[in-house]
């Protein structure tokens, strides 16, 4: 009898460690607008970041939009369908998405630039009060027009090219273009629609400007290829937002790092996880420590001299 108690009281005990394995195994939804390096970055981190606070506990259902935003509500929704712990939604988009598939599941978004803009909030004062939070990747755009001045004084017109299915890109566009204003520089919009249209849209802003700047905008960085290609047969130099668009069509950048941003944003989901932290109280947290850098090669064929204080582009 003594040895049926203590075999049933270790299956007992076997049990209850298996449903504490079970209730510590969090599954997570990740849904990417795009595929390019400052998205990839963060979602990297935001991964790492969780799989160091619970190893082999936690699960990653992962789906990339290709910069389809229909995609991102067909994704959403598959995560709702799944019932995953919490969804990360990396860009814009795909937190348009999420917030409109569910008011339950916790939503941290990340390399969003101002979600009061992206979730139609009015006066919104950095707290959502409902399921979703995130990072911002917003970088300081005063400092950013200001680079005109230090690197081509001798600019007076500037063409802002961005994508108009983007609300954040449209934000940036315009407190970058009332900066530009007080330096004296004219600034002019050009909006193209999608991929498509960014060839005609971005020749015609070359022919009219003496530089060009690329906000943080997924189909630019998409497209940084063809906007390099125009604009590096005119000699136009362009400054970008960020630093993945620079390395392929820009001369500089005041950019954030999208892997710590990630890291922050994984540092925030584990608060939610573990229930340290209830969502609809948490702010939307920033990246402090923005960072000069250049584009060698393409500086050195356009003969613009850099500040050393500006750190190189590593390939």
């Amino acid at each position: 009898m003594k040895k049926i108690f203590i075999t049933l009281l270790c299956c007992l005990l076997l049990g209850l460690c298996g449903c504490s394995d079970t209730q510590n195994k969090y599954v997570i939804g990740i849904c990417q607008l795009a595929k390019h390096e400052a998205l990839d970055a963060a979602t990297q981190g935001f991964k790492d970041t969780l799989k160091d606070a619970f190893g082999e506990n936690v699960e990653f259902i992962e789906g990339n939009a290709a910069g389809d935003s229909s995609a991102c509500v067909t994704i959403c929704n598959g995560l709702v369908s799944d019932n995953v712990d919490l969804i990360l939604a990396n860009a814009t988009g795909s937190l348009q998405a999420a917030a409109s598939a569910t008011v339950t599941i916790p939503i941290l978004a990340t390399a969003v630039t101002e979600y009061g803009v992206a979730l139609g909030i009015d006066n919104f004062s950095g707290i959502t009060g409902t399921n979703v939070s995130g990072t911002s990747d917003l970088a300081p755009l005063s400092a950013q027009a200001a680079m005109f001045k230090e690197l081509l004084p001798e600019v007076k017109k500037v063409g802002i090219i961005y994508c108009s299915a983007e609300p954040n890109s449209l934000y940036q566009v315009q407190v970058i273009s009332a900066e530009l204003k007080k330096l004296g520089i004219d600034a002019t919009a050009y909006s193209f629609t999608d991929s498509n249209d960014i060839y005609l849209v971005t020749s015609k802003a070359v022919d009219e400007n003496q530089a060009l700047y690329v906000p943080t905008d997924n189909t630019a960085a998409s497209c940084a290829d063809i906007i390099d290609s125009i604009c590096r047969n005119k000699k136009i130099p362009v400054i970008c937002g960020e630093e993945g668009t620079c390395r392929k069509c820009g001369i500089a950048t005041l950019t954030i790092d999208y892997y710590q941003l990630g890291v922050l944003t994984g540092q925030m989901a584990i608060d939610i996880l573990k229930g340290e932290k209830n969502i609809a109280e948490m702010p939307i947290e920033y990246y402090d420590n923005p960072t000069k850098k250049y584009n060698r090669e393409l500086c050195e064929e356009l003969n613009i001299n850099i500040p050393d204080d500006y750190i190189a582009i590593e390939d």
